[in-house]
């Protein structure tokens, strides 16, 4: 990680042999970083975590010091192919992973898989694992529609979202299915008639803002945060404007307040809803760079930004 780090900072004069901890400190702070980490999200409880995809060079020790020194309480760690954790080894790493995490006072609040069916192999290991360790939170994958006959596309991914359900119970955690653009559940309607017959206890909503707001307009999106509010798991965020293009009109995501969300309402409406979830902060957008060093730091410069910015945005609408 001090190399990485290093590598991230040029401000920071220590080599990676000798640079430590309070050295890497004080190396953020002069980047400007390191104020994030005492700003209060003030009367907001959840713990904001940072969607660890965002940092795939980082090992473990790596990622929880620096989601640390970041400011973040926790992280959104993925547990699927190319994550933080193998998929097919969830059952020997995720203790593990849980456990450095842990020794740096990184929580795990919620993890990101790609399972859709109950049946997969890495299934039961996963969210054995998961419910063991007291990750309460686990994000599935996605299902597609093939747009030949929506009725029975939708009936069938029902059964086997069911099926994870009936698993997650068992295993006492809790599923947040994910409302993401071109995707089943993109405008949260359709997943909701397979969702509601469920028990809550096993099955709810992870509702991302941003997907919302590209499938639901000004006001569509609040019609699907109220549909869920009753059993909200945790929540996405990110932002994002549509541009013209000369192909047409397209989606592009951007730093958090620079797009269309309206962050004041959503909050708003969060806290009179109750929530006090997790949240997971995501940077899709471009943050540019041409080595991969220089991509490394110009993502932690611009995930430091989002987080001041959502800090803020916490503070102003729930209260110091």
């Amino acid at each position: 990680m001090l190399r990485y780090l290093s590598s991230c900072f040029p401000v920071l004069a220590y080599t990676a042999q000798t640079m430590n901890r309070r050295e890497f400190a004080r190396g953020l702070a002069a980047t400007g970083l390191a104020t994030i980490a005492g700003r209060s999200a003030g009367g907001f409880r959840g713990p904001l975590c940072l969607f660890s995809k965002h940092l795939p060079g980082l090992d473990w020790a790596q990622l929880g010091d620096a989601v640390r020194l970041l400011g973040f309480d926790g992280v959104d760690l993925t547990v699927r192919p190319g994550g933080h954790v193998a998929p097919d080894r969830a059952a020997e790493e995720l203790p593990r992973a849980i456990s450095v995490l842990g020794e740096r006072g990184i929580k795990a609040p919620m993890i990101t898989t790609a399972l859709l069916d109950a049946d997969e192999p890495a299934a039961r290991p996963i969210l054995a694992a998961a419910g063991r360790l007291g990750v309460r939170y686990v994000k599935p994958g996605y299902y597609r529609y093939a747009f030949r006959d929506v009725r029975n596309e939708l009936e069938a991914a029902g059964r086997r979202l069911r099926s994870l359900a009936v698993l997650a119970r068992e295993c006492g955690v809790e599923i947040g299915y994910h409302n993401h653009a071109d995707y089943m559940g993109a405008p949260v309607w359709d997943i909701a008639r397979v969702i509601e017959p469920l028990d809550a206890r096993a099955i709810g909503y992870y509702f991302d803002v941003r997907h919302a707001v590209v499938e639901g307009g000004s006001a569509g999106w609040k019609i699907a945060l109220n549909l869920v509010a009753p059993r909200l798991k945790m929540i996405a965020i990110k932002d994002f404007y549509w541009e013209k293009s000369a192909s047409g009109w397209r989606v592009r995501d951007c730093p958090l307040g620079e797009g269309m969300v309206d962050w004041g309402m959503y909050f708003k409406l969060l806290r009179e809803g109750g929530f006090e979830g997790p949240v997971s902060l995501h940077v899709e957008y471009d943050v540019g760079g041409t080595t991969a060093a220089e991509k490394e730091s110009r993502m932690i410069e611009a995930i430091g930004r989002d987080l001041k910015f959502l800090k803020n945005q916490l503070q102003s609408v729930y209260g110091a």
